[in-house]
């Protein structure tokens, strides 16, 4: 049994390092003290970092992104030493990153106990990512080998196309962390409906957490909604609905963390000696509908 914890982030205006540094350690150290051993972040929980540029820049789309790289090599230390401090996997969001070949990527990094594990990028980009932001999507899947059991990252709308999750959960993927940031219901609600659908395909956990609140401050993070939650495969031993746990409000006032036990291995079980083997039975559905248009 682990104990996961996903945060519902408010987006707040943090003006300074001092403030900003202050706010992410006591929301962990909160989730730590509550004996979280995993914490997740929502995607571009790091623009918050924005707050700390002058009004003018930090309320221009473009401006924001560029001005907020010369903060990472101390956000990414700030996150180490957090996970290193409370003994805990952080994964504390995404933002975007400016790579040596020009182009900005949507990237989320882990951190434990042990350090900086590594990093994910987006890998499809939305709309407004694409034609606004001109973010760009990345290359390649990665898992991550825990104390806590194998760990995939699909951000936001990545957990909205399933041969994503399929090759992480072939690679042996138990969890899949889903970070969001979703500015409408109907958002939230098109990741959270991937989300369950990858637990049930692949009879895997997936682990989301959104932004939440109004920044009128930030163009990237003005309109914010969603709820955390983990998802499971309906089956023996697990929610009839799929879902463990959910926080109770759509958009809170403040920032809070939604705290579950997750039994992997009650999870794993269910493809063994489940009611369905829908992990099992994937590979079926090609030969059928190749059949079907003949």
């Amino acid at each position: 049994m682990i104990r996961v914890a996903a945060c519902q982030y408010h987006i707040d205006l943090l003006e300074s390092w001092e403030a900003y540094a202050a706010h992410l350690s006591a929301l962990c150290e909160d989730a730590a003290g509550q004996g979280a051993q995993l914490l997740l972040l929502p995607e571009y929980a790091g623009l918050v970092l924005s707050g700390q540029l002058p009004a003018a820049q930090r309320g221009e789309l473009q401006g924001s992104i560029a001005g907020i790289q010369p903060l990472l090599p101390a956000w990414l230390d700030l996150c180490e030493d957090l996970a290193r401090r409370l003994g805990v996997y952080l994964q504390p969001g995404s933002l975007p990153v400016l790579d040596a070949d020009g182009r900005y990527r949507n990237r989320a990094w882990l951190f434990g106990p042990e350090g900086n594990l590594g990093s994910q990028d987006k890998l499809i980009m939305t709309r407004f990512e694409r034609e606004q932001w001109r973010i760009e999507g990345g290359e390649g899947l990665r898992v991550f080998d825990t104390a806590l059991g194998k760990l995939g990252i699909l951000i936001c709308y990545d957990n909205e196309f399933p041969l994503l999750a399929r090759r992480l959960a072939e690679a042996g993927a138990d969890l899949i962390l889903a970070p969001s940031c979703t500015d409408t219901e109907a958002g939230f609600h098109r990741v959270r409906i991937g989300a369950q659908a990858r637990a049930l395909e692949n009879q895997i956990a997936v682990l989301q957490a959104p932004t939440v609140g109004l920044a009128p401050w930030s163009p990237a993070l003005d309109e914010n909604i969603g709820r955390a939650a983990l998802y499971l495969p309906p089956d023996y031993g697990l929610p009839a609905g799929g879902v463990l746990a959910e926080s109770a409000e759509l958009c809170p006032t403040q920032s809070q963390w939604l705290l579950c036990d997750l039994d992997l291995d009650g999870v794993c079980r269910v493809r063994e000696q489940g009611q369905v083997f829908t992990r099992r039975d994937w590979p079926e559905q090609f030969d059928a509908a190749r059949l079907a248009l003949l």
